[in-house]
């Protein structure tokens, strides 16, 4: 079963220039340092082609993991989803019943999350909590650190 994975176009292309940078630049530097490493002589000893190698492996590994992700993804838009209830691609204003601070989140799929950001995943403990949810409603979430009280003040399109 493969599951899809939703991503936004921004998103989409900064994930492919890296698998072009990856399986053009980043192969040919690989391969490079294998050949530096061959020309030193007897290989089995040679810590350097060991190294290489090692690295070519990680390499294909996140050249093989990349491209799996790629070839599951489906392109979405802030514009096909209403503004009436926290959808994926929401932004979501909600104030801290306890201590009154206003905190926006953007609702983001798992591989877009960045909680510098603000961008927290749709399946993450609060996504979950918010999705489905309107403007005046009131979450509770419980998270490892305690229980948070949110109040939605405000729902709108995210801008990517």
């Amino acid at each position: 079963m493969s599951d899809i994975v939703y991503l936004t176009k921004q998103r989409l292309h900064e994930l492919q220039k890296e698998l072009e940078v990856l399986t053009t630049v980043r192969r040919a530097e690989v391969a490079q340092k294998i050949a530096d490493a061959r020309s030193h002589g007897d290989l089995s000893e040679n810590a350097d082609y060991d190294a290489a190698k090692e690295e070519q492996g990680m390499l294909e590994l996140q050249i093989q993991k990349l491209g799996a992700l790629l070839s599951k993804a489906q392109v979405i838009s802030s514009d096909q989803f209403p503004d009436d209830k926290v959808y994926i691609l929401s932004k979501v204003k909600v104030k801290d019943i306890n201590s009154q601070q206003i905190i926006e989140y953007t609702m983001v799929s798992d591989s877009e999350a960045d909680f510098l950001q603000n961008k927290i995943s749709v399946s993450s403990l609060v996504g979950k909590a918010l999705l489905g949810k309107k403007i005046g409603d009131i979450v509770e979430i419980k998270v490892p650190a305690g229980i948070l009280k949110y109040e939605i003040i405000e729902i709108g399109k995210a801008d990517f």
